[in-house]
C-alpha cells in the first residue's frame, strides 16, 4: 500500500476533526471511522481513494487501491492541506480565546480543531446554496440526492465513495432536473448558473486566490443567489480566510446563547459585538463555536 507523511503544524487533534467529519450519517462525500476517513478525489482524470490516519503529529496519507505517481501524489497533499487547514499557526488564535468567555472554554476542550472546509469553489457554493434557510439535515438529504445523481463514484470492497458533481456537468441542466432533488425553483437556478460561470472561465478558485479577502468577498456578492451570510460563509470555508465573519448564522447564534445559557438568541448586533473581541479570528472562533453544539459521536 502506498503512504506518505505529511507535517502537521501543532497544535492538531485528528480526533476532533474526526467528530466533526462524522457529524452527520447523511454524510455522502466521506466515510469515518473512530480513527481514519476516507475520502474519493478527483486527480486530474483519476478518481483515487485516500484514507487519512493520525500518526505522530503527522497525517498519515494512504491510497489503498491505488498506485500513485509522485505529481498526483503532491496534489493529493495539497488538497489534504487544503482540506483540514494543516498549515495554519493556531497560537495566535489560542492566545486570543484564552482571554475570550466564550472562547476559552472550547479552546480548552477542543484544542488542535482545525476550520475544516471545502478545497473545491463549486462545492462550496453549491452546498452553502443548499443550505440557505433549510434545516441542516435536510440539507444533507439533498446533497445527498445531487451527489448519487451527478457525481462520480468507485466501489472499493463494497463501499461506493463519490465525488462531488462537476460545475460542467452541472452547467448543462435545466432547473427541473434539480427540482426533482427538491431543491427550490430559485436554487437550482442559482447552482446551475454558478456551474455555468465556472464552466465558461469567469468563475475561478485560483483566479480569485490572487485577490484581497476584501475582493473575494466582493466577487461572490456579485453571484445571483450569494448574500452576505452565503459570501462569508464561503470566504472562510473554501478559501481558509479565518477572519470572515458570517455574522447571521444560525449556528452561531444558537452556540452564543447556549454558552451564555440564556433564554433568547443574540442579535446581530450582539455577534458582532463578541466578535469585536475575535478580531482576523472570526472565522475560527465562529468554527470552535458550531463544535460546541454536537456532542462526540
Amino acid at each position: 500500500m502506498t503512504e506518505m507523511l505529511l507535517a502537521v503544524q501543532q497544535p492538531f487533534d485528528f480526533q476532533e476533526c474526526l467528530v466533526f467529519l462524522s457529524r452527520s450519517k447523511q454524510e455522502v462525500l466521506h466515510v469515518t471511522t473512530h480513527d481514519t476517513v476516507r475520502k474519493l478525489t478527483r486527480i486530474g482524470e483519476r478518481l483515487i481513494l485516500i484514507e487519512l490516519q493520525e500518526e505522530e503529529n503527522h497525517i498519515l496519507v494512504r491510497f489503498p487501491v491505488d498506485e500513485v505517481s509522485d505529481i498526483e501524489k503532491e496534489r493529493v497533499a495539497c488538497e489534504v492541506r487544503d482540506w483540514l487547514d494543516l498549515e495554519r499557526d493556531l497560537a495566535p488564535f489560542e492566545a486570543m480565546g484564552a482571554k475570550d468567555e466564550l472562547l476559552a472554554p472550547l479552546i480548552e476542550s477542543h484544542r488542535g480543531l482545525r476550520m475544516i472546509g471545502f478545497p473545491d469553489l463549486f462545492e462550496a457554493l453549491t452546498w452553502a446554496i443548499i443550505g440557505q434557510q433549510i434545516t441542516l439535515s435536510f440539507a444533507y438529504t439533498i446533497k445527498r440526492r445531487f451527489v448519487e445523481r451527478y457525481g462520480d463514484h468507485r466501489v472499493v470492497e463494497g463501499r461506493t465513495y463519490w465525488t462531488f458533481p462537476l460545475a460542467e456537468r452541472i452547467a448543462l441542466l435545466e432547473p427541473e432536473a434539480l427540482r426533482e432533488l427538491q431543491f427550490s425553483r430559485r436554487k437550482a437556478e442559482y447552482v446551475i448558473d454558478i456551474a455555468r460561470e465556472i464552466m465558461d472561465g469567469n468563475l475561478s478558485k485560483t483566479a480569485l486566490q490572487s485577490h484581497s479577502s476584501a475582493d473575494i468577498r466582493q466577487r461572490l456578492l456579485a453571484i445571483r443567489g450569494v448574500g452576505e451570510w452565503t459570501a462569508d460563509y464561503v470566504l472562510m470555508k473554501c478559501f481558509q480566510e479565518a477572519s470572515a465573519f458570517p455574522v447571521a448564522d444560525v449556528g452561531l447564534h444558537q452556540a452564543i446563547q447556549h454558552r451564555l445559557g440564556v433564554s433568547e438568541k443574540p442579535t446581530i448586533e450582539d455577534v458582532k459585538r463578541y466578535g469585536e473581541h475575535w478580531q482576523g479570528w472570526e472565522g475560527y472562533a465562529t468554527f470552535y463555536l458550531w463544535r460546541s453544539l454536537y456532542g462526540d459521536v
